[in-house]
């Protein structure tokens, strides 16, 4: 750089210039990688599922019991990796996994759907990453 060139980048306006063009040039990169979007969620039909994610599906649609104290509560979706939805409509539910000490990694969350109701919505995701990736779940 000449004495020219870090004069320039000494001026206000034109690092204002010079961020506004890394800014536009970065931004369609940027909007690709938003999660949350319908499109990028997977689907997976019943019986695919790992027998224990099954007998989990189950219990959501009777309303329990269910085996951990956890179940049920408001799955945030801070990954925004589902479909965006206002705070609460979506809620978590332990898919066992044989062996494991904790709950593990695998969860359904289910929305609340049209119904309201968690147990009547047909909208199921699972997860077998704990949230880095989700499968809506075809009835």
């Amino acid at each position: 750089m000449n004495r020219a060139d870090v004069a320039a980048m000494k001026n206000p306006i034109v690092r204002l210039v010079l961020l506004l063009l890394v800014t536009v040039a970065t931004a369609p990169a940027c909007a690709r990688e938003q999660p949350g979007q319908v499109d990028r969620v997977e689907v997976v039909r019943i019986g695919e599922l790992p027998r224990e994610a099954r007998d989990t599906l189950r219990l959501i649609k009777m309303g329990g019991p269910f085996p951990y104290r956890k179940d049920g509560v408001a799955f945030q979706n801070r990954e925004r990796r589902l479909p965006l939805r206002e705070r609460g409509y979506y809620r978590e539910y332990t898919v066992p996994t044989p062996g494991s000490a904790d709950r593990g990694a695998r969860r359904i969350v289910a929305g609340r759907g049209d119904s309201g109701d968690v147990r009547t919505s047909g909208e199921y995701y699972y997860t077998g990453d704990h949230y880095r990736t989700f499968r809506r779940i075809a009835e």
